[in-house]
């Protein structure tokens, strides 16, 4: 019988790409979304549509207890798109938000549905300053408290085996960006890519998802995942650095 996969966030620029690769390797999907406009286009992708907002706990903990995932996978942000300069501020405030309150919300509804693993979407250049290359055992900045706050829940619940995916800055289709932008990047496409490795290899720890050649390594993912950067501009090999 196919695994049940929960994935918060199936309408973004990750979720969106992810969903296809899920339902072709024969997962049985849930897919949400905060709009309900937005249910015909998760039908089409061959998912059962959650309309759900994940401040509201109570809603998504039968959520999670109707559709009885086996996996979750977090994939939830609340940024302006193309991180518009005008908007990126308050989209911090509103996505920090939603990673410390959101995710709470949503590890303690996977505990309630008895769900047994959860992987979660981070970043990659909150690293302290130091030698490079970073990797993912360099201490996290103390002002990244978001971030560290989702991989805790991620990584330290009790009865949950948790992945944290720590992506570079996307860029590709629909990112709003088509090219890297900065040092720590990666390709959507490879973005989805990683979480469907998580999903089919069930490794747990924290993992940087970024393009070959950055100050960031990719090679645990690379070694434990088999995760090689394809889409990324100029990319070879993951780094073994």
């Amino acid at each position: 019988m196919a695994e049940t996969i929960f994935l918060a966030g199936a309408t973004g620029a990750i979720g969106r790409r992810l969903l296809p690769m899920l339902k072709e390797a024969g997962f049985q999907v849930y897919g949400t979304t905060r709009k309900p406009e937005r249910q015909d286009h998760l039908r089409q992708a061959g998912a059962i549509p959650v309309v759900i907002d994940v401040f509201d706990a109570a809603a998504l903990t039968e959520a999670l207890r109707q559709a009885k995932p086996d996996i979750v996978v977090h994939q939830l942000t609340d940024l302006p798109y193309g991180l518009e300069p005008a908007l990126i501020e308050e989209g911090r405030i509103r996505n920090a938000h939603l990673r410390e309150v959101g995710t709470k919300n949503l590890v303690d509804a996977a505990v309630k549905a008895g769900v047994k693993r959860l992987i979660s979407q981070s970043i990659a250049w909150a690293y302290q300053t130091g030698a490079t290359p970073l990797t993912e055992e360099t201490p996290l900045q103390e002002s990244a408290v978001a971030i560290r706050t989702l991989e805790a829940l991620t990584l330290g619940t009790t009865g949950i085996a948790g992945t944290v995916l720590r992506y570079g800055l996307l860029y590709g289709p629909a990112t709003g960006s088509d090219a890297p932008n900065g040092p720590v990047t990666v390709h959507v496409e490879d973005a989805a890519r990683a979480a469907l490795l998580a999903v089919q290899t069930a490794v747990g720890g924290a993992f940087n998802i970024v393009d070959s050649g950055g100050p960031v390594s990719n090679a645990k993912a690379g070694s434990v995942l088999g995760w090689v950067p394809k889409n990324g501009i100029g990319n070879g090999p993951a780094s073994t650095v």
